[in-house]
């Protein structure tokens, strides 16, 4: 099954939310209780979608939390999966042992 390469969640909101209600970054920011930086952040992709931030969109705008981090995780899943090839580890092989526990 071919992956696709889903938008940062900060990208949805910025044009979904916050540009779809002809709202500022530093009016957003205020309605969530956080910093401009923080918002601009988020909104540039900059910065990953906390639970925290995603609950505040929730209580702000509507969109449920859930909707929120699942975007998140499948963002992080996809850039993950990218650089899979460049994550070296050593196979983890369980020796088993001839005489019992004691």
């Amino acid at each position: 099954m071919p992956m696709y390469n889903p938008p940062h969640p900060g990208e949805v909101i910025r044009t979904e939310i916050i540009e779809a209600h002809g709202l500022t970054v530093t009016a957003a920011a205020k309605a969530l209780g956080v910093s401009r930086q923080a918002l601009s952040g988020l909104l540039n992709a900059k910065v990953d979608l906390s639970g925290e931030m995603a609950v505040r969109i929730e209580k702000a705008f509507g969109p449920k939390m859930e909707t929120l981090m699942g975007m998140q995780s499948a963002y992080v899943i996809f850039q993950t999966r990218q650089r899979a090839g460049l994550i070296k580890v050593s196979r983890f092989r369980l020796q088993h042992s001839l005489t019992p526990a004691g």
